[in-house]
């Protein structure tokens, strides 16, 4: 990560390792919630955990990307201080975007692709989006600049990208949340011809499976979370793709609340530099088995997790297999 001026330090590679402690303690905590049908129980843990985790790493960070307003949430709420060096000072200055528990309902059902997830960018690296919709559209990486485009029709895009790919349409795979606002899209890229993926939750994952080649996902389309979105493209930085979004706004409260936030524009198309510039990095702990990662598996005295780490400096893609002693791991990680 790039030197940063306020601090006189640098941030040392190391520190992407110690993001992915700080998701695997909240991956681990919330695997004790798995299928026990209590979504906001599991959430709680992953969130505890992680904060308490953060308390280890040696940044001053401001959570920009977070679990609501500090009114709404009593840990990792928006402007909060995070990590060794909050109270006092001192370390890189950063900026951090976590969602402790992408998919609170597929861990309270036992469901597949549930995952802790933390992005760390430099100060000003990353769009401060409201907790609102996001519309999002992502491709992989190798194409052409432009060859996509959130206002498209997907019919268009699809022909487009095929084209990019020289494949055909019915070769592509589309991946998507599987709501009702999303049935227009869903006919759309059926009647082109493409194939679809519908997935329960967890859109950051469906953004990054774009950017694998093993998943099969050509392109992400829908709406999800706003916040998601900036995670998705986090590390989409990372790992190489396209990403579009454009924010969705209900009324006049939520365009006036992302205004304080800095949006200035309400009907702006970010890209992927929009969403996360400058040096970043992405880890994400696997809660339960998914395309991405595998899973946490306890058992007795012990668990197993699965990580992946990116950063964009390097591109370097890491996958971590850590094995858990919870005879000498601290109460933090296993709650």
């Amino acid at each position: 990560m790039a030197h940063d001026p306020s601090s006189g330090q640098v941030v040392d590679r190391n520190l992407a390792l110690e993001l992915v402690r700080v998701t695997e303690a909240a991956a681990l905590a919330a695997s004790r919630w798995m299928g026990r049908g209590d979504k906001n129980a599991a959430d709680g843990a992953a969130v505890e955990a992680m904060r308490r985790a953060f308390d280890t790493v040696a940044i001053t960070g401001t959570v920009v990307i977070g679990e609501g307003e500090m009114d709404e949430a009593p840990m990792l709420y928006i402007g909060e201080k995070v990590g060794l060096y909050a109270k006092a000072g001192g370390g890189p200055e950063v900026d951090i975007a976590v969602d402790p528990l992408e998919g609170t309902s597929l861990t309270a059902k036992g469901g597949p692709n549930a995952m802790a997830v933390v992005a760390l960018a430099e100060r000003g690296g990353f769009l401060h989006a409201p907790d609102i919709y996001m519309e999002k559209l992502a491709i992989g990486p190798g194409l052409p600049a432009g060859v996509v485009h959130i206002d498209e029709a997907p019919e268009k895009n699809l022909r487009e990208l095929a084209k990019a790919k020289k494949v055909d349409i019915s070769d592509l795979v589309v991946c998507l949340l599987d709501r009702d606002r999303h049935k227009d899209k869903i006919k759309a890229c059926r009647a082109a011809g493409a194939r679809i993926v519908l997935i329960p939750d967890g859109d950051v994952s469906g953004v990054v499976q774009v950017s694998q080649p093993e998943t099969g996902v050509d392109l992400y389309l829908g709406s999800g979370g706003a916040p998601e979105g900036v995670l998705a493209a986090a590390a989409l930085r990372c790992i190489g793709g396209q990403m579009q979004g454009k924010l969705l706004f209900e009324d006049d409260s939520q365009i006036a609340r992302a205004r304080e936030m800095g949006v200035t524009d309400p009907n702006r198309v970010y890209h992927l530099e929009d969403m996360a510039r400058g040096d970043v990095m992405f880890a994400a702990t696997g809660v339960t088995t998914g395309p991405m990662l595998k899973g946490v598996r306890r058992y007795h005295g012990g668990a197993f997790t699965h990580s992946i780490v990116m950063r964009s400096k390097s591109g370097t893609v890491r996958f971590v297999e850590g094995h858990h002693n919870f005879a000498l791991k601290p109460s933090a990680f296993v709650a």
